[in-house]
């Protein structure tokens, strides 16, 4: 065994003399094989891995699509929106049955789907009146893709008080303090909140269903028409939407009349661009309306026009043949059979009739600027001339322009131009259907929501609200 021993340390220590540089017993006795660790001191981490061996990135963050477009919408008392609703009758005492098939399904009014004479398809038709826009309007904004439950993040804050509601209501009452009470208490309700306090309202913004002329009652004295709603100073810093606004107010935004179409879908809505796109038009022009007192006015001479004309269809809305005109599918078939439909002024500056017109791709004739491009420049082009005629009403009223000549004068070619102008724009003058999820056109809510969130973010620079 010693024998062995020695033989063993005489041959380690041969073998380590016989190596360059020296000996390093523990290189030697401890030499790594394939399969073993590495050596603690010999081993290093690489700072620039293989992209194999690279961990995967982090997900980039999504982009928040609603970036900018927050709104907050109020959690009101129901005493200032839908409360209103559920005595309907008085809405419009001066009727039997009051507003009650108007405010149906969120505003749009009862379903017309197969009536019509063939007219409307069997969905997206409502009976919708022309004073109803408030509640189309919070439908809308009910499901809007961009509520956001924090005021602070919100980019506008919305009001949702049925204004059209509470003046129908009391439109005939002598006592002012009675048209104005709801008013009143809606303004010491807002005016009370954080909310409100941080922009003094100046991010705010409500719709009120009727004309602007309806809400600007000057005295309380005797009876006078309207309420004064928008008088109050806390309103005047809002945006006010209306159907029809103030030349002089820059607080208010005008937008389209309620329509009968609320579609849902923008299929829906290329259904019945391609209908009015291929319908027959056999009239040069129409007028749907009655005469104003006064034998001057613009549409006493519109209707001794048209009912000299041959080529004018006149669907006359006074006396016994009155009622027709509140059948809507008598009014779709004149325009949708008429190249081009006269819009003169109606009980104000503008109709409704325009956008009914400009929904059957009838190309629109106005007699006065204010009728339509001074008001509604969010939803109608600047090129007026690319889908409107404008006829001075004085060249009318003073007998010296024909409408029949000055109409024929337009070729085919830029009347078929204009009417494909007209039925593009069908989209952005229509409200959609307020009880659907499914919205996925550009409507008129969306124009004028969009507009307002401009308008507040302005105002958040200091800049001066630019005028419509």
């Amino acid at each position: 065994m010693a024998i062995l021993s020695a033989v063993f340390w005489f041959l380690v220590f041969s073998l380590l003399s016989g190596m360059p540089g020296g000996g390093d017993l523990s290189s030697v006795l401890f030499r790594p094989s394939s399969l073993s660790l590495p050596l603690l001191n010999s081993f290093t981490f690489d700072q620039n891995p293989s992209p194999e061996q690279q961990p995967p990135p982090a997900p980039a963050p999504a982009e928040d699509r609603c970036a900018g477009r927050y709104i907050y919408m109020y959690d009101m008392p129901a005493r200032f929106n839908e409360e209103l609703l559920r005595d309907c009758r008085a809405l419009r005492p001066w009727t039997a049955e009051g507003m009650c098939r108007y405010v149906a399904n969120g505003g749009m009014g009862e379903p017309m789907g197969g009536d019509g004479g063939g007219i409307f398809s069997e969905r997206g038709w409502f009976d919708t009146d022309q004073f109803v826009l408030d509640i189309i309007f919070h439908g809308r904004m009910k499901r809007y893709g961009c509520l956001t439950g924090d005021p602070a993040a919100a980019a506008a804050v919305f009001v949702p008080f049925y204004g059209s509601c509470d003046l129908g209501r009391h439109i005939f009452h002598r006592n002012a303090s009675v048209k104005d009470a709801l008013s009143e208490d809606l303004v010491g309700w807002l005016t009370r909140r954080s909310e409100w306090r941080a922009m003094g309202g100046r991010d705010h913004f409500f719709v009120a269903g009727r004309t602007t002329w309806d809400f600007r009652r000057e005295r309380d004295e005797g009876w006078e028409w309207g309420s004064k709603l928008l008088n109050y100073p806390a309103v005047q810093n809002m945006t006010a939407i209306l159907v029809e606004a103030s030349p002089w107010s820059r607080n208010n935004l005008a937008v389209p009349y309620p329509t009968y179409f609320h579609p849902e879908t923008a299929a829906d809505v290329a259904a019945w661009q391609r209908r009015v796109r291929a319908a027959a038009r056999p009239w040069l022009f129409s007028f749907a309306g009655g005469p104003r007192k006064g034998n001057g006015t613009i549409r006493a001479d519109i209707i001794r026009q048209c009912g000299a004309s041959s080529r004018c269809n006149l669907f006359h809305c006074h006396g016994a043949a009155a009622s027709g005109c509140n059948a809507p599918g008598a009014v779709m078939r004149v325009f949708e059979s008429s190249r081009f439909c006269l819009e003169p002024r109606g009980d104000t500056m503008t109709r409704r009739s325009t956008f009914d017109a400009i929904l059957a791709g009838c190309i629109p004739v106005f007699f006065h600027p204010g009728s339509a491009y001074t008001q509604y420049t969010l939803h109608l082009p600047p090129e007026r001339g690319g889908w409107s005629v404008l006829i001075p009403h004085a060249d009318v009223t003073g007998r010296n322009v024909s409408i029949e000549e000055t109409l024929a004068a337009i070729s085919p070619e830029k009347v078929r131009s204009m009417r494909e102008e007209v039925i593009r724009l069908i989209p952005t003058v229509v409200y959609a259907d307020t009880r659907s999820s499914r919205v996925d056109f550009r409507d008129a809510f969306d124009v004028a929501v969009d507009a307002v969130v401009g308008r507040v973010a302005r105002r958040r620079r200091d800049e001066p609200d630019a005028r419509r």
